[in-house]
């Protein structure tokens, strides 16, 4: 019979121990490789407006699973799970279920009254499950929750020098410049006036990824300006280092050419960063990144999410 499994509060102490079992309970390598990353992403960058959950399941005082989530900012009756990993050798025995529904009482106890298995931008590692982690999405189905979306990534091939991915913008950006724009790398200046087009122009949180792609290690931004005004931007790295994005153009220069420029800029810094692909996140206008970069649709996630019982 198995011995009982325990959930407690995970402390700071112990991220070192919670990356190790998230590298080896993640299955997909490209996943494995930044759990590291993934783990302080989700975890280290807590506020007060996204309070963060992270919980440790013991059997016999060996930690055999972890639960990262989040409440979401501006949305105080919603809660995210935003990473559940369990040690290979403790599946199938109750480790996540434990660690889920102790996710959803901490949450509960906070005001939250809905539940999402979803990414919670600006901090996410995945839109939500991806369809290959099967055990995850049994699960999911096991505990009451249903699917109401579907996202996708798209990824670019940055391994051979002729990908399309890794072409030339020198000619676009000559055209562009004799056209009055500039296309340059964003420096921590331009953060102020990156952040307020973003917000201005799309909403949503695009202006916190912004804010944590903009000179860090690993990350990274371009823009396009025309007399000092924001006309673009791209971005990668605010979450994992072989993600790109966010981008967008003003709804005034689409069709210009300076989303391409931006979005190549960016897959060469992380080419040269010695990325062999990189993930284009949450992707919504497939046509233009399949003509731009050759990307390709790979990654599928499922988005789960259950009403908590009152």
């Amino acid at each position: 019979m198995d011995a009982e499994i325990t959930v407690d509060d995970l402390t700071a102490d112990l991220a070192p121990a919670v990356a190790r079992l998230c590298a080896e309970a993640l299955d997909l390598p490209e996943d494995a490789a930044e759990a590291a990353v993934v783990v302080d992403t989700l975890w280290a960058r807590a506020t007060a407006a996204r309070p963060v959950v992270a919980l440790g399941a013991y059997r016999e005082g060996e930690l055999v699973g972890v639960l990262i989530g989040s409440m979401a900012a501006g949305e105080p009756g919603l809660g995210h799970v935003d990473l559940v990993a369990v040690a290979p050798a403790h599946r199938r025995r109750g480790v996540g279920r434990a660690l889920i529904r102790g996710a959803e009482r901490r949450l509960g106890d906070r005001g939250v009254t809905e539940v999402l298995l979803a990414g919670n931008p600006p901090y996410y590692a995945w839109p939500g499950i991806d369809v290959r982690y099967t055990p995850a999405v049994c699960a999911a189905l096991a505990l009451g929750y249903r699917q109401d979306r579907t996202a996708w990534n798209m990824t670019a091939d940055l391994s051979y020098a002729g990908s399309p991915a890794l072409r030339s913008t020198e000619a676009a950006e000559q055209r562009l410049a004799g056209q009055g724009v500039t296309v340059r790398r964003a420096e921590p200046a331009d953060v102020p006036a990156l952040a307020e087009f973003a917000r201005s122009t799309f909403g949503g949180s695009w202006d916190a990824e912004l804010t944590e792609s903009v000179g860090r290690p690993g990350a990274g931004c371009h823009l396009a300006e025309r007399d000092g005004a924001v006309l673009g931007f791209a971005a990668y790295g605010s979450s994992r280092p072989s993600w790109f994005g966010p981008m967008g153009t003003a709804p005034a220069a689409e069709g210009s050419g300076i989303g391409g420029v931006l979005l190549r800029r960016c897959l060469r810094d992380q080419h040269d960063a010695g990325l062999t692909s990189a993930q284009i996140g949450w992707v919504g206008p497939v046509p233009f990144y399949s003509l731009s970069a050759g990307a390709r649709i790979e990654r599928v996630f499922f988005l789960y999410r259950r009403a908590l019982d009152r």
